[in-house]
């Protein structure tokens, strides 16, 4: 799967198994980092067996430590999906930052 994150962290687009993008997720958003994210406004475009869906997203990321404890972004999604006899899969995503405000050092260090 195509991963498109890089309006957000400045690291080109990359293919990445589903694995290994949860547990990078995962060793980020743990512990003492709590976090909350939407996504609203869906439209959906079907043809065929593949379908695009834009979003509007925003995330709030916040951790105790270092300052002001929030950090917060806005921005777009465009998911892609494929369908196939086992049903309907993701086989690419794009997140697009169009705002973001609060303690950087919250967005870029690990909860413990």
């Amino acid at each position: 799967m195509t991963a498109d994150f890089s309006s957000l962290s400045g690291q080109p687009a990359a293919n990445i198994a589903f694995d290994d993008l949860i547990g990078a997720w995962a060793g980020n958003l743990k512990g003492s980092k709590t976090s909350l994210h939407l996504r609203t406004n869906h439209q959906v475009a079907l043809e065929a067996d593949t379908a695009t869906v834009l979003s509007n997203g925003y995330a709030w990321n916040r951790m105790d430590g270092n300052g002001d404890p929030l950090w917060e972004v806005w921005g777009t999604y465009e998911h892609r999906l494929t369908r196939s006899a086992a049903g309907w899969k993701v086989d690419g995503f794009a997140f697009r930052m169009t705002h973001e405000r609060g303690n950087f050092w919250v967005k870029t260090t690990p909860g413990q």
